[in-house]
């Protein structure tokens, strides 16, 4: 009478592992693409010869208005140049400003001084890329 023997209770634990590393996974990318959501969206001007560039340490919004925006703080430009100065490396600092396409190049040049100052060397400028 097999029918009624009593079997041993196992606890299959490779199947459980598998589940922990799927939602391992799937929480250590969910959580990377929340992190470079930081930003605001502006209409940044376009570019056919767009390149990535390294991710920068430090984002400027400029807007139309020549309003200067740092981690949703506003600075004037000399607290811009007071801000990166006091990075850990400004020399090695990476900035990068994300212009409004219709920003004047007055104000832009504003800001890349107020870099300068601060001692930044590596400036760029956010563009999305034509697709013509």
């Amino acid at each position: 009478m097999r029918y009624f023997e009593v079997r041993k209770a196992r606890i299959e634990i490779i199947p459980m592992i598998d589940i922990m590393f799927f939602l391992l996974i799937f929480f250590i990318m969910f959580t990377l693409h929340m992190i470079p959501s930081k930003g605001l969206s502006s209409n940044l001007p376009h570019s056919s010869t767009a390149q990535t560039l390294p991710h920068p340490q430090v984002i400027v919004d400029l807007n139309t208005q020549g309003q200067i925006e740092v981690d949703s703080h506003v600075l004037s430009p000399d607290q811009l140049t007071s801000y990166l100065a006091h990075t850990q490396d400004p020399q090695h600092t990476v900035v990068t400003i994300a212009g409004a396409g219709d920003t004047s190049l007055q104000h832009l040049m504003t800001v890349m001084d107020a870099c300068r100052r601060a001692g930044v060397s590596q400036i760029g400028l956010a563009a999305r890329e034509n697709h013509s």
